[in-house]
């Protein structure tokens, strides 16, 4: 086994928003695989928001990671020495590798990856943030032709995958992104129908004023992965009956306390009832027993150029960190992965 491996743990919890010194670079040995297990050599992983939270001592739908342990998330790599059945050395795997060079894992983590796709479409639009807006859209959103979506963070892997099933199912899509490039992407690339730069919006009443241009229907299904200053602006334009999956809060995610200012639940709760909305906040952990239907539907797609993605790639372990901490702040155009 290497004597070189690295890995990235945490150092620190955030205080409010994170900064380098949470993360700590370090060397291990990596151990011999036991009965069932097998070393990887990682070759990319993932960077996502969800482990923003992850990084708090709050109580939550996972457990938080411990101050001196490493990072954990997707990675995929090459088999380096198996002790498990059904994988062999050279075989390539996506499982949770975490922000490492190297990795042990039990086989039954692991999934063996298809060599005719690009090894990191496991880690975005074939991975569980593509996962995350499939079942999102189908389960909850209930999409309908003639309807009207709207989705932030318009060229992300969740959003990306939720603006084209939506347009291919025939609704009107409506994307939000930072950026005039981010805009164009969404529009040229992912075809959304419009999409609004936030950056270009001080906060909700302005938002609500551009999405209503771009929306003159209304706005049926409002795809919830910001909340923030988008969350304002949306929710007065949802039509009656419209329906809110609600997968992340990235805008509230370096917050320690509740925001400033005047209490906006009641006015939140009126608006659910008197326009009967259906909000379901899911978690996509709870539901993979899906994840072999939405391969089989939404794999052909990607092989064949129906579903479009777009990757940023940070190189090297040591850029993790800042590669994260620019994601949170937007600083990535697509889904954001490292390199090794």
């Amino acid at each position: 086994m290497p004597k070189d491996a690295q890995r990235i743990v945490l150092a620190s919890r955030p205080q409010g928003a994170v900064t380098l010194g949470n993360f700590r670079l370090e060397d291990f040995d990596l151990p011999e695989p036991g009965d069932g297990e097998v070393a990887v050599r990682v070759t990319h992983f993932s960077l996502d928001p969800y482990m923003r939270g992850r990084m708090d001592a709050a109580k939550s739908y996972s457990a938080p990671i411990e101050v001196g342990a490493p990072m954990e998330g997707a990675g995929v790599g090459v088999v380096i020495a198996s002790k498990a059945r059904g994988l062999a050395e050279g075989d390539l795997v996506t499982g949770d590798l975490g922000w490492a060079s190297h990795a042990v894992r039990s086989g039954k983590g692991l999934i063996k990856l298809d060599p005719a796709l690009p090894p990191t479409t496991a880690l975005g639009v074939l991975g569980m943030p593509g996962f995350t807006g499939w079942h999102g859209l189908n389960a909850y959103g209930q999409p309908k032709a003639g309807e009207t979506l709207v989705v932030a963070a318009a060229t992300g892997p969740v959003g990306s995958m939720v603006g084209q099933l939506a347009k291919k199912y025939g609704l009107r899509t409506v994307g939000i992104a930072g950026g005039a490039e981010k805009c164009r992407l969404a529009t040229e690339m992912f075809g959304f129908d419009a999409c609004l730069d936030h950056r270009a919006h001080a906060d909700g009443r302005e938002m609500r004023a551009a999405i209503a241009e771009a929306a003159p229907d209304g706005v049926d299904i409002y795809f919830e992965n910001v909340a923030g200053k988008v969350l304002d602006g949306v929710l007065p334009l949802m039509n009656t009956g419209g329906r809110i999956p609600l997968c992340g809060m990235v805008a509230y995610y370096d917050l320690d306390a509740p925001p400033d200012g005047p209490d906006q639940l009641p006015r939140l709760w009126r608006t659910v009832l008197v326009k009967r909305l259906a909000i379901r906040g899911f978690i996509i952990s709870d539901h993979w027993d899906r994840f072999p239907t939405f391969l089989g539907e939404v794999a052909p797609l990607v092989a064949d150029g129906t579903v479009k993605y777009l990757e940023d790639v940070a190189e090297g372990l040591e850029n993790a960190p800042a590669a994260f901490m620019a994601m949170l702040k937007g600083g990535n155009r697509g889904k954001q992965i490292v390199k090794l």
